[in-house]
């Protein structure tokens, strides 16, 4: 009867050490395995893919900047990509300035405000709540900037020089439903009377709130 009980209490102790050892091993693992997924889980977030996408925004336009001074240096005017000059604009209609007569100047810097007012628009700064998502028709201002199909509408698809400025790599949005777009106003004048372009780049998941501009 003794040897019966220490037998017990053996295998009892036996089988408390393996239930404690598993138990400690599959906490390392559970361990290990949350460490490895939550950095998968947290670029799923949607505070994660906003702040994605304005830092991709702010590299298209620092990447257009760059363009911007390079054709300046070289071509004499700088202009952004997939501008044939710096006062052909991008997007948004035949708002360009065609000539150096008075006329034609006034008839530009009137049609680029046109422009500008469309944009403000799209991007809730003017008289509406502004591009919340892509079930308008804004087609006729806004550009692809690596090109492809867009859920909910069809925009432009001139990526052209854009794609070089990124080895030929293209940055897609992490929304859904979101696609990097683009439009210059077009500059203009010549002499003292000259002004530049100005590009604005969005996401078109929300571009109210994904957007960026620069005017050099």
């Amino acid at each position: 009867m003794k040897h019966t009980l220490k037998s017990i209490i053996r295998n009892f102790k036996s089988i408390k050490g393996n239930s404690l050892a598993e138990f400690a091993t599959t906490t390392a693992l559970m361990a290990t395995l949350a460490a490895t997924a939550a950095p998968k889980l947290s670029e799923m977030s949607e505070g994660t893919k906003a702040e994605k996408s304005r830092n991709e925004i702010d590299k298209i336009i620092k990447q257009g900047g760059q363009h911007y001074q390079d054709t300046a240096d070289s071509e004499g005017r700088g202009r952004f990509p997939n501008q044939t000059k710096f006062n052909v604009a991008v997007g948004g209609g035949d708002y360009n300035n065609h000539g150096g007569s008075a006329t034609d100047l006034a008839a530009a810097k009137t049609a680029s405000a046109g422009h500008t007012a469309n944009i403000m628009r799209d991007l809730g700064l003017g008289d509406t709540d502004g591009w919340q998502n892509y079930d308008d028709n804004h087609d006729n201002d806004w550009v692809s900037v690596f090109g492809g199909d867009v859920d909910g509408g069809t925009i432009r698809t001139d990526a052209g020089e854009w794609s070089g400025l990124f080895g030929d790599e293209e940055l897609g949005s992490t929304f859904q439903d979101g696609h990097y777009a683009y439009t210059v106003v077009a500059g203009g004048g010549t002499g003292s009377d000259v002004y530049p372009p100005v590009l604005y780049v969005v996401d078109i998941e929300n571009a109210v709130d994904f957007n960026n501009v620069i005017e050099p």
